[in-house]
């Protein structure tokens, strides 16, 4: 792993001059401060149960379904469709240092994105000088979510983006991966045919699969281990895969 490290600054410094990511970078911005001053709107309006750091996390899986695609799809997409993959690895690099810096790489953007969100409740707290809109609890366990999912979800851009040289398509199949896990397991938790006692199993991987029901018990502060290893070992099995894939495309071309 002594490359690693050249790898992550080099691929950081290639996304800060990429085009696509100045454009999801203004694109999640704007959306997020446009659902901060809906809620700063709300509250306004009439007081309300939750704090507002609650009902902004809340959607955390809009950006997100859009966000981490387009960080991720050029990734080893690009690298396919020039041949530069097969170049790269005749090197002393391997397999491995590729997709753990580009990872490295599109993970750490999406932490600096979402942690520029903090810029809007630290204006909250200049301007309202209301405590009770700054519950810290669910402040700090949203962005703690924020970063732990966050490693499944880059995971699986990344994993996507190895499997096609189509940029556009990397970006649709992580979309339809992404929604599969976020709201597919929302879905099938409420499912009915579920509730069949032969089918209990299932029932209960697709609960411990729920990220919404993750993302409830982070804000109040709840942190199960079980939680934890569900998106660290999910990032690991996506990135193995990513590897298979990788060294699987290089074999066949």
């Amino acid at each position: 792993m002594k490359h690693f490290f050249t790898l992550l600054s080099h691929e950081i410094r290639m996304l800060l001059v990429s085009p696509g990511t100045y454009v999801a970078a203004t694109a999640f911005l704007g959306f997020m401060g446009f659902i901060f001053i809906a809620i700063l709107e709300n509250y306004s309006a009439a007081p309300q149960d939750s704090s507002p750091a609650q009902e902004f996390f809340q959607l955390y899986f809009l950006p997100v379904f859009f966000m981490v695609p387009l960080l991720t799809m050029k990734c080893l997409a690009e690298e396919r469709r020039l041949g530069t993959m097969e170049t790269l690895l005749t090197t002393s690099v391997t397999t491995t240092e590729v997709v753990l810096g580009k990872f490295g790489a599109a993970y750490f953007l999406y932490l600096v994105l979402w942690g520029s969100t903090g810029g809007l409740f630290y204006i909250l707290k200049k301007f309202a000088g209301d405590a009770h809109l700054l519950d810290p609890g669910p402040l700090i366990g949203g962005y703690a979510f924020i970063a732990v999912s966050g490693l499944f979800f880059v995971a699986i851009g990344v994993f996507a983006s190895s499997f096609s040289r189509s940029q556009a398509v990397a970006g649709i199949l992580s979309f339809v991966l992404l929604a599969a896990l976020i709201l597919g397991s929302r879905y099938l938790a409420d499912a009915a045919f579920l509730d069949h006692e032969s089918l209990r199993p299932l029932k209960d991987a697709v609960a411990y699969a729920q990220v919404s029901a993750h993302y409830d018990d982070f804000t109040r502060g709840v942190i199960d281990t079980r939680q934890l290893l569900f998106y660290l070992s999910g990032t690991v099995l996506a990135l193995i895969f990513t590897i298979f894939t990788v060294e699987a495309k290089i074999l066949q071309s």
